[in-house]
């Protein structure tokens, strides 16, 4: 066993994923993964299924992570609106700080996941570039609930706490379909089967706009480093790739890595357009031998509609991680390319066709 021990929840989703490979490839970590859906096997990994809402599951499960240290809190309990989501999403940090508290001796660290939904950029135009200390908009935002009574808990105790906000988080996952990375691969990869150009479906204003990407990787590397550095303790860092971006530049690169033609602006509703999809993607999984992964497990069209539609500047300052130590920046454009390989390679999408004569994207 290791001086460290990591116990994640929801571990499936596209952020607890990344953290458990970059905690399983640094070497230094035993890890637990929570999540309610079972998981496969995974090597180095502890599976506890287990149900974050009820407090008797936690106290029943968990009694036996009593060698826990750090907790990553990624889990999220989606509700028709932000006010419902405030009591499931609280209560689950509660469940299991609470339970840990009780086992866990040696706790030293709970960390939040949190985005600028902190900021309001669900709301419309907000202040940029953003900085942890703005002012909190009009709740209900379960961000604030969590963090609230998580330092208020921390108060007087061993343990510290930290709490991670990045933006458009890019990065592989199934069954938790708020994903850029897997809107954007499912939309272009059905587009060109369709003989279709990749054309931006938003917004023109979207298009035009500063916007900050966050690739998973990094953010699992940030993760880490936040839980184990004491001049990160009980404090919130903004966390992107390292520069914002606009979509109009990204594009034709985008468009080269899925070995397609970029097309102008053409806003269309994605929710609606992408209703009667499934057959088709059936049989691309079919055509191309692809996992057979159904539409809505790797895709919200919903989120991808609001997403590509927002207008206005979505920016984060990093000075507060800067300060703290952390220097690490991503090419947003090659994190792209990096990721649509990936992706190729899990065989959750084709892989582009060969254009001859013509180089796909950019190399550096």
């Amino acid at each position: 066993m290791t001086s460290k021990i990591a116990v994640i929840a929801g571990a499936q989703g596209i952020v607890g994923r990344a953290l458990v490979e970059q905690l399983r490839t640094s070497g230094d970590w035993d890890i637990v993964s929570l999540s309610r859906r079972a998981a496969d096997a995974e090597p180095g990994v502890r599976h506890v299924q287990v149900d974050l809402l009820d407090a008797g599951d936690c106290s029943a499960k968990l009694r036996d992570v009593g060698e826990a240290t750090h907790v990553f809190f990624t889990a999220y309990a989606p509700r028709a609106t932000a006010a419902e989501e405030v009591a499931p999403n609280l209560t689950m940090v509660v469940n299991l700080v609470e339970t840990l508290e009780r086992v866990a001796p040696r706790l030293a660290h709970v960390q939040l996941m949190q985005g600028t939904k902190w900021y309001g950029n669900h709301l419309g135009p907000f202040r940029t570039p953003t900085r942890e200390d703005d002012p909190r908009h009009m709740p209900p935002n379960f961000y604030y609930d969590q963090q609230d009574w998580l330092e208020a808990r921390q108060y007087g105790k061993r343990w510290s706490w930290s709490a991670l906000r990045p933006h458009c988080i890019c990065g592989f996952s199934v069954g938790s379909p708020m994903n850029h990375l897997m809107a954007l691969s499912l939309y272009a990869t059905l587009s060109r089967e369709l003989g279709l150009p990749l054309r931006f479906p938003g917004r023109p204003e979207a298009f035009g706009a500063l916007y900050q990407f966050t690739d998973a990787r990094l953010l699992a590397r940030a993760m880490e480093w936040a839980a184990t550095s004491t001049a990160c303790e009980n404090q919130a860092f903004n966390m992107t790739n390292g520069e914002p971006e606009r979509w109009k530049n990204l594009w034709p690169d985008i468009a080269g890595y899925f070995g397609m033609e970029a097309g102008d602006v053409q806003q269309i509703t994605l929710t609606r357009v992408m209703a009667d999809k499934g057959p088709l993607w059936a049989r691309m999984c079919e055509k191309y031998q692809l996992k057979p992964y159904a539409l809505d497990q790797l895709v919200n069209w919903s989120f991808a509609d609001w997403a590509y539609t927002t207008p206005y500047d979505q920016v984060s300052s990093l000075a507060t991680a800067r300060r703290a130590g952390w220097n690490e920046v991503v090419d947003t454009s090659a994190m792209f390319r990096s990721l649509v390989a990936d992706l190729v390679t899990r065989k959750v999408i084709p892989p582009a066709p060969v254009r001859s004569g013509t180089a796909v994207g950019r190399t550096d």
